[in-house]
């Protein structure tokens, strides 16, 4: 009887599979500038939430919590237009300033200001650097 392959491959010490698989962090040095990333973001959300946009357009770039969050605040936005009977419209906005803070290597805080027709909003963005590459760890619409 002759033994299996892959028991005869010996073990690699000190290679643990759930660090090496797990999301990497990078740093900011190895990242591209996230002024682009995070007024397009702003942008895209405020369009997600109004239901102009597919919230799976920016599925790659929000992470699996943000992704159920906006999720939740797109099915409210839905439910609100069914009931007053309101046309799904694209927004209407200009956006304003960035600020755009580095509080850790690999992490950036960013505010966007959005002006709209009624009102003027802001968007709380957090951006971690995993996997190369910048990642929306929390969007919150002010």
């Amino acid at each position: 009887m002759s033994t299996p392959l892959i028991a005869s491959i010996p073990r690699q010490r000190g290679l643990d599979e759930d660090v090496f698989f797990a999301p990497q962090v990078t740093s900011t040095s190895n990242l591209p500038d996230p002024q682009e990333l995070v007024e397009t973001l702003a942008r895209c959300t405020l369009e997600i939430i109004a239901g102009a946009r597919d919230l799976e357009q920016i599925a790659r770039y929000v992470t699996d919590d943000v992704y159920r969050h906006l999720l939740q605040r797109v099915h409210v936005s839905q439910r609100a237009r069914t009931i007053t009977k309101r046309p799904v419209t694209r927004p209407n906005f200009a956006l304003g300033r960035t600020i755009i803070t580095k509080p850790v290597d690999g992490v950036v805080e960013a505010v966007v200001i959005v002006h709209g027709r009624a009102r003027t909003r802001s968007i709380a963005l957090r951006l971690e650097g995993i996997d190369r590459r910048w990642r929306a760890t929390a969007i919150n619409v002010l």
